[in-house]
């Protein structure tokens, strides 16, 4: 990933629609361990699994923090086919990782929570700009272009 930030104003070289998912957990009772530290770990292999994996269809993604117990992962996807596909596979990560959360779940009282949101994002409603910023975001998952090509308000670039 790139960390050097990008000279001018840019925007997203996207094209069509974007898929945003958005995943995270957050520890209710640190005391349990076991519970929720194999959550934890779950994602780290997963992202590197989809890195490894070329047509994954995994663009980007960055994680976030809030507080000492919630934890976010915002990541970019190709298609929500791609998406979909990686959650069902049984030879990935994803899905071994689902069933030992669900198993763990039902002993587990409310230890660790966990969330996500899908969303599809039709051409032409989505905006971006970058400014002395490495790439970020669907800059970092689909390139950037100067903003010039797109318009040089928001409000044009939505228009397109």
């Amino acid at each position: 990933m790139q960390t050097t930030p990008m000279a001018g104003r840019v925007t997203t070289a996207a094209e069509g629609d974007v898929v945003v998912f958005l995943i995270g957990m957050r520890i209710n009772r640190w005391r349990s361990v076991r519970h929720w530290l194999p959550v934890l770990r779950a994602m780290p292999r997963m992202l590197k699994e989809l890195a490894r994996e070329e047509d994954s269809g995994l663009l980007s993604h960055r994680g976030y923090t809030s507080g000492p117990r919630a934890f976010t992962v915002v990541q970019y996807w190709e298609s929500r086919d791609k998406l979909l596909a990686y959650a069902a596979a049984p030879d990935h990560q994803h899905r071994p990782a689902w069933a030992a959360f669900n198993r763990r779940a039902r002993s587990a009282a409310g230890s660790v929570g966990i969330w996500h949101e899908t969303y599809l994002v039709p051409a032409g409603s989505y905006e971006a700009i970058y400014h002395g910023m490495p790439p970020t975001g669907l800059g970092a998952a689909h390139g950037v272009e100067p903003v010039g090509r797109r318009g040089e308000r928001a409000a044009e670039r939505l228009a397109g």
